[in-house]
C-alpha cells in the first residue's frame, strides 16, 4: 500500500527528500506490519488446521469403536441365529427321521402280519393237500390189503 498524497504542512516542512523518506518508511512500515500480519494468520491457520486435524482424528477414532463393536454385536447376532436355524433343523430332521422309522416300522409289521397270513393260508394248504394224500394212499393201502385178502 503506497501512500501517494502528502500534506502540504508536511511537504514544506520536510522538503521533498524527506517526503520521499517518509513515504518509503510508512511503505516499509506497512509492509512489515502486513508480513506480521501474515505471519500471525498463517501460524492461526496452521493451528487450526492441526486442532482440527486432531477433532477429525478423535472422531475418526470413536467411529470407528462404534462400528467395530456394531460389527461385533451383529456377528454375535448372526452367529446366534444360525445356531437357533441349526438347532431347529437338527430337530426337524430328527423329527422326520423319527416319523419315517415309524413308518418303516408300521410298513414292517404289516409286511410281516401279510406274510404271516400267506404262511398260514399256505400251510393250511399244504396241511389239506397232505390230508387229501394220505387219505388217496390210504385208500390204495386198504384196497391192496382187500385185493391180497380175497
Amino acid at each position: 500500500m503506497a501512500i501517494l498524497t502528502v500534506p502540504k504542512v508536511l511537504r514544506e516542512k520536510l522538503g521533498d527528500d524527506g517526503v520521499e523518506a517518509l513515504i518509503a518508511l510508512l511503505n516499509e512500515a506497512a509492509h512489515h506490519e502486513r508480513n506480521n500480519l501474515l505471519g500471525i494468520l498463517e501460524e492461526r491457520f496452521e493451528r487450526r488446521v492441526t486442532e482440527e486435524g486432531k477433532r477429525l482424528e478423535v472422531q475418526i477414532a470413536e467411529t470407528e469403536k462404534r462400528l467395530d463393536y456394531r460389527i461385533t454385536e451383529e456377528v454375535a447376532k448372526l452367529d446366534n441365529r444360525i445356531t437357533e436355524e441349526i438347532a431347529k433343523l437338527d430337530n426337524r430332521i430328527t423329527e422326520e427321521v423319527a416319523r419315517l422309522d415309524r413308518r418303516l416300522t408300521e410298513e414292517v409289521a404289516r409286511l410281516e402280519t401279510r406274510l404271516s397270513t400267506q404262511m398260514a393260508a399256505t400251510r393250511a394248504d399244504l396241511i389239506r393237500w397232505m390230508f387229501i394224500f394220505w387219505v388217496g394212499q390210504i385208500g390204495t393201502l386198504v384196497a391192496l390189503l382187500f385185493a391180497f385178502l380175497r
